[in-house]
């Protein structure tokens, strides 16, 4: 995958931070240090929406929806 580089403004606290561990060989470099955090961050934010959007459907109607065609075998089916 094709890569573009940007410019990134940082605190001194954050950059030494970043420093520290790409001293500490957790990271190779800066750029891959940030270039995870990017990713990390924006897969939160996917996730997030995800649960936010779970957290509108109605569990009432959802489960009516799921039991549809089960006819007698529901009554066979352990209580949760």
């Amino acid at each position: 995958m094709a890569k573009a580089k940007l410019a990134v403004t940082l605190d001194e606290a954050t950059l030494s931070e970043v420093d520290r561990l790409v001293a500490r060989h957790v990271f190779p470099n800066r750029s891959r240090l940030i270039e995870e955090a990017v990713k990390e961050k924006l897969a939160r934010r996917t996730h997030s929406r995800l649960a936010r959007e779970c957290a509108l459907l109605d569990p009432a109607f959802e489960k009516a929806l799921s039991e549809e065609g089960m006819g007698e075998e529901l009554n066979e089916w352990p209580e949760y």
